[in-house]
């Protein structure tokens, strides 16, 4: 998509629930981060036309306006929340861009907010009149026997697809190594006396054998914890970024496609593929990729299936060696394929994929 530029990419630390962020309400995590990356781009708040942010476990109340309002951003600005689960924080980008290219907007903060800590419980009424009934997650089909819990899902994707339990903790013990080594800290705002990701720690074969079963090969070392955290990158027009002194990134396209409801760790794979065929790219002319690894599984799925090359996958580690807040997770790879491509140049892909048999992609290039 043309015209349409990233100048600035920002997150918080993740922490995972009950850790360091847990009591911040969402505005609190958004905030600092919104703030500083109009402050980084060389904006000014009253130059902000939207602010778009993925948000799953919030039981509505429109976030977005609410982090707007914390930051100082005029009235103006509405604010839009989006829950499309795992997807919402790259998805923001995609409706941001769409309304720059469109001419309706010059400069959008898009990302993502969760606060896994803070959710609501959530409560069903019953329409006997008896007591409500509690319940943790909505459905994500029509269909009770074609909507798994996630890790039943990832499972039944490690079976079909014949991926080990070994293949899953491989993954995860290189994802901690790589998150290790990475210097984050210039994307990064520190929050509540975080500095660094929390969860990232120096995993071994030895420990991820150890972790705790939660469905067959699926452990708690190779499945994402959940976690709280926030990310923006701002969207700007070329005439907006033509007057910056950085002007950023290109942004270069980005969908989000359905794919099997009871395989979503495989929707990634269509959204990728349709998203290189539109920029008139193949996989191997990416130099980096930041794909969600809410399971090992599903990243390990996901990469071969979409033919990338393993070696420029997460080269800061992933969602294993981080943890996973859920509506903050494609904005939170978005930043780090900023900063990723900041550093190596090329093209390069961030992807994710939801409850529901979802997958968004998007590319973006240093040019």
């Amino acid at each position: 998509m043309s015209g349409v530029r990233i100048v600035s990419a920002l997150r918080t630390p993740v922490a995972p629930r009950g850790g360091a962020l847990a009591g911040l309400q969402l505005h609190e995590l958004g905030a600092p981060v919104l703030c500083r990356v109009i402050e980084a781009a060389g904006l000014e708040a009253c130059q902000v036309d939207e602010v778009i942010l993925g948000n799953a476990l919030g039981a509505g109340g429109n976030p977005a306006r609410m982090v707007a309002l914390a930051a100082g951003l005029p009235d103006q600005v509405a604010g839009l929340t989006l829950d499309r689960q795992c997807c919402g924080g790259l998805d923001a980008l995609v409706i941001g861009a769409a309304l720059i290219a469109s001419g309706k907007a010059e400069v959008v903060a898009a990302g993502g907010v969760e606060s896994y800590s803070r959710r609501p419980l959530r409560l069903r009424t019953d329409p006997e009149g008896g007591p409500p009934m509690a319940y943790d997650r909505p459905p994500f089909t029509p269909w009770p026997e074609r909507d798994p819990e996630m890790d039943d899902a990832a499972e039944a994707l490690s079976a079909e697809l014949g991926i080990s339990r070994a293949a899953q903790d491989a993954w995860a013990v290189d994802s901690h190594r790589k998150a290790l080594a990475a210097d984050m800290t210039p994307e990064i705002v520190p929050l509540g006396g975080l500095q660094t990701d929390a969860f990232t720690r120096a995993l071994t074969p030895r420990l991820a054998a150890r972790a705790p079963r939660l469905c067959g090969t699926i452990t708690a070392a190779n499945a994402a914890v959940a976690a709280d955290g926030a990310a923006f990158c701002l969207l700007v027009s070329e005439r907006v970024a033509a007057e910056l002194p950085d002007t950023g990134l290109a942004y270069r396209g980005g969908l989000t496609l359905g794919g099997r409801v009871d395989r979503p760790g495989l929707a990634p794979v269509a959204a990728i593929r349709k998203v290189l065929e539109r920029a008139d790219m193949d996989a191997g002319a990416l130099s980096v990729a930041e794909v969600m690894e809410a399971y090992a599984v599903q990243a390990i799925a996901c990469v071969n299936g979409a033919g990338l090359n393993p070696l420029i996958v997460n080269p800061g580690g992933g969602g294993l060696a981080r943890g996973h807040p859920v509506g903050a997770s494609g904005a939170i790879n978005a930043v780090r394929l900023f900063h990723e491509l900041r550093q190596r140049g090329g093209t390069g892909l961030a992807t994710i994929a939801a409850a529901g048999g979802l997958g968004t992609a998007v590319l973006m290039s240093v040019s």
